[in-house]
C-alpha cells in the first residue's frame, strides 16, 4: 500500500490541492480509502487527518469502508424512475443475492443507487466501477450479473454494454457551424484580443449555466484584476438531473470546447485552464486527454501558441467525486483546491478571488463553445438569433415522455409548444424547465417561451404525460435536495428534510389544510435563508408544481374544511412571489457559468 500511495502522491506534486484526485486513485486500487493511506497522505502533504476523512466523507463516490469489487450504481432520477430503474435494482440484487446499499458477503460486488448519472436519455441507467451501463434491459443486466459472478475484467466486458449514443435530433446555429482548429485563435490574434472582446460583448452571449450573466463582462473584470496568475475553469460538473447536453459536447466537440478556453485565456492573461468533469462522465476523460494531446501538437497549447512567444496556455482534467453543489462556481473551486464543495461567502465573486484565491473565469461548457464561434463570426451573427435579451440558441437536454429523446439546439425565444411537438410528446401534464432547480409548467402554459426572460434553464428538458403522479415527481426533487445538501447552513440542512416530510404527509393523503399553509412557509423560510443556491431552489418543485395544479394538492388533502384564518389564496399568492423572484442565484448550477 504504501508503494502505491507514495507513487500517487509525486505523481499529484505532493499538493494538498490535488487531495481530490489522490484520494480518487487510491480508492480505485483499494475499494475505499485505508487508515493507513490517510495517515500517509496526512504526513506527506503536511495536513491534518481530519481534513483528509471530512473529503472522504463529503463526496457519494468516496468511500471510507470497503466497496465491492464491481461497484454498481443505478440512477435514481425521476426519468429513471419513470423507465424502471426500480426493476433493475430488484433484478439485480436478485440475481448478484445483494442487498441495496450494501456490500455482498464476499465482497466481489455492491449496489447501491445514486443520484444521477447523466443518461437521463438513455435509462434506466448505471454505472459499474464509475463506467456507465445505459439503457438496463432484462437481457443486459442478465449479462452483467453473469461478467461479474465470472469475474471478468471490466476491460473485458463487450463493449456495447457502455455505448453512450449522443442523439442530436435538432441542429441550429452552433451546431451546425464548420470548425478547424486554431480558427478561432486565429482569428482572434488576427482581429486583436481587446476587439475580439468586444464581439463578445456585442454577441451578448450570456451564461449557458442559466444564471445568464454576461461572459464579455466577466471576462474584462478578470483581465482587469492587478493579481496573477489568472486562471480559466470549464464547468463540466453537469449534475442538474435531466441535463446531458455537456456530455455531448464533450464527447463529440470537445475540440471547439477547448478553443474556446485558450481564446478566453489569450483575452484574460491566463496560462493554466482547469476542466472539472463530474465523477459520472469518467468514460470521457480518456477521449479528452487525447483532445488535449492533439491539440498541444498542434501547438494549439502548450508553449508559444500559434508561434506567439507572450502566449503560453494549457489544460488539465479535474475529476469530481460525486457532489451536485460542486456546480455551483465557488464550491467547485473549494473541490479542485481539494476542499469539501461548501460554496464561499459573496463578494468577492470568482473573478476575483476564485482559485487558489486569484482572479478566474468559470464559464459553462456551452458557454466556451459558443464563444469560440463568436470569435470565429463575430458579435452580431450570434445577436440576430434569439431575442434581445437572450441572443444565439439554447442545447436542450430531453428527456421523459416522448418518442424522440436527446440534443436539441434552439434559438432562445421558442416556445415550449414546439418543442414539445418536435421531440414527439403527447396528452402533456407537464414539463419540467431547468431541472429540479428550475421550474415546472402545466398544460395551460405551453406558449412559455425558453429564454432568461421568461423560463432560464441550464438546458434540462423533462416531460411528463397525463399518467404521471404530480407528488411522485415533486417528491424525487425534493428528496433529492435532501440528499445533495451539503449541510453547512441549518435552513438547508433541516429545511429540506422538512420539506420532504412535510410533503410526504400531503402527498400521502395524511394532510390538513393548514400543513399547506405550513408548507408553504416552510419554502420562504429555506429559499431566503439558505447559504446557496441549492437551499434557494430546493422549494421550487413544491412552489411550482402547487401553482400549476393546486387542484391535485387540494385534493390529496384529507380535511379539507380550512381552519380559521386560512386564505388559499393568499397562500397561493405567496408561492408565486417566491417562485418568480429574480434572483440570478436560484439555480444551483447557473450561478457564475
Amino acid at each position: 500500500m504504501k508503494t502505491f500511495v507514495d507513487k500517487v502522491l509525486t505523481q499529484a506534486e505532493l499538493q494538498p490541492a490535488r487531495l481530490l484526485e489522490i484520494l480518487r486513485a487510491v480508492q480505485a486500487e483499494f475499494r475505499h480509502i485505508p487508515e493507513p493511506a490517510i495517515a500517509q497522505i496526512a504526513a506527506s502533504l503536511q495536513i491534518p487527518r481530519t481534513q483528509i476523512i471530512a473529503v472522504a466523507e463529503f463526496y457519494s463516490f468516496l468511500h471510507l469502508t470497503p466497496q465491492g469489487r464491481y461497484d454498481l450504481l443505478v440512477s435514481d432520477s425521476i426519468t429513471d424512475h419513470m423507465l424502471g430503474n426500480r426493476q433493475v435494482l430488484d433484478a439485480l440484487a436478485a440475481r448478484l443475492q445483494v442487498q441495496v446499499g450494501s456490500v455482498r458477503g464476499d465482497g466481489l460486488v455492491s449496489l447501491n443507487r445514486t443520484s444521477c448519472t447523466g443518461m437521463c436519455d438513455q435509462g434506466p441507467a448505471g454505472l459499474v466501477n464509475g463506467y456507465p451501463l445505459p439503457r438496463l434491459t432484462p437481457a443486459k443486466i442478465a449479462a452483467v450479473a453473469e461478467l461479474i459472478e465470472k469475474q471478468v475484467p471490466l476491460a473485458d466486458w463487450p463493449a456495447e454494454l457502455f455505448q453512450v449514443d449522443e442523439p442530436i435530433c435538432r441542429a441550429d446555429l452552433l451546431l451546425k457551424q464548420p470548425f478547424s482548429s486554431g480558427e478561432a485563435l486565429q482569428t482572434t490574434f488576427a482581429r486583436g484580443l481587446a476587439e475580439t472582446l468586444a464581439e463578445v460583448d456585442l454577441s451578448n452571449l450570456r451564461g449557458r449555466g442559466g444564471a445568464g450573466f454576461k461572459t464579455a463582462l466577466k471576462w474584462r473584470t478578470c483581465s482587469q484584476q492587478a493579481a496573477t496568475p489568472r486562471y480559466v475553469i470549464c464547468n463540466a460538473d453537469e449534475g442538474e438531473p435531466g441535463t446531458f447536453k455537456d456530455r455531448m459536447l464533450l464527447d463529440l466537440y470537445a475540440d471547439q470546447v477547448f478553443e474556446g478556453m485558450t481564446v478566453c485565456a489569450a483575452i484574460i492573461g491566463s496560462s493554466h485552464g482547469l476542466v472539472y468533469l463530474r465523477a459520472e462522465y469518467l468514460f470521457l476523460r480518456d477521449k479528452l486527454l487525447a483532445v488535449l494531446q492533439a491539440r498541444r501538437e498542434q501547438g494549439l497549447l502548450g508553449k508559444a501558441i500559434l508561434g506567439r512567444e507572450d502566449f503560453d496556455f494549457d489544460i488539465e482534467i479535474r475529476m469530481g467525486a460525486g457532489a451536485y453543489i460542486c456546480g455551483e462556481a465557488s464550491a467547485q473551486i473549494e473541490s479542485l483546491e481539494g476542499k469539501p464543495g461548501i460554496p464561499r461567502t459573496k463578494p468577492p465573486n470568482s473573478v476575483v478571488c476564485g482559485y487558489q484565491r486569484k482572479p478566474t473565469v468559470v464559464d459553462n461548457v456551452e458557454t466556451f463553445f459558443a464563444a469560440t464561434h463568436i470569435a470565429i463570426q463575430g458579435g452580431q451573427w450570434f445577436a440576430e438569433v434569439g431575442t434581445p435579451q437572450s441572443t444565439g440558441t439554447k442545447l436542450l437536454s430531453i428527456s421523459g415522455d416522448c418518442r424522440r429523446p436527446g440534443i436539441y439546439e434552439y434559438p432562445f425565444g421558442t416556445p415550449v409548444r414546439q418543442i414539445l411537438l418536435d421531440c414527439g410528446a403527447d396528452e402533456v401534464m407537464g414539463v419540467q424547465v431547468g431541472g429540479p432547480s428550475g421550474t415546472f409548467i402545466s398544460n395551460r402554459e405551453l406558449d412559455r417561451v425558453v429564454a432568461f426572460e421568461d423560463l432560464s434553464t441550464a438546458g434540462s428538458f423533462m416531460v411528463f404525460n397525463r399518467s404521471r403522479n404530480l407528488f411522485a415527481i415533486a417528491q424525487n426533487f425534493i428528496d433529492f435536495f435532501a440528499h445533495e445538501s451539503c449541510g453547512f447552513c441549518t435552513p438547508c440542512r433541516v429545511g429540506t428534510a422538512l420539506l420532504k416530510n412535510q410533503l410526504a404527509k400531503i402527498a400521502d393523503g395524511h394532510g390538513a389544510a393548514e400543513d399547506l399553509e405550513q408548507l408553504s412557509a416552510l419554502c420562504e423560510v429555506v429559499k431566503n435563508n439558505s447559504h446557496c443556491g441549492l437551499g434557494e431552489s430546493a422549494a421550487n418543485p413544491i412552489l411550482t408544481t402547487l401553482l400549476s395544479y393546486p387542484e391535485h394538492y387540494l385534493q390529496q388533502l384529507q380535511v379539507r374544511e380550512f381552519a380559521p384564518g386560512f386564505d388559499l389564496d393568499a397562500t397561493l399568492a405567496a408561492a408565486r412571489r417566491l417562485a418568480q423572484r429574480d434572483d440570478a442565484a436560484a439555480h444551483l448550477n447557473q450561478v457564475e457559468n
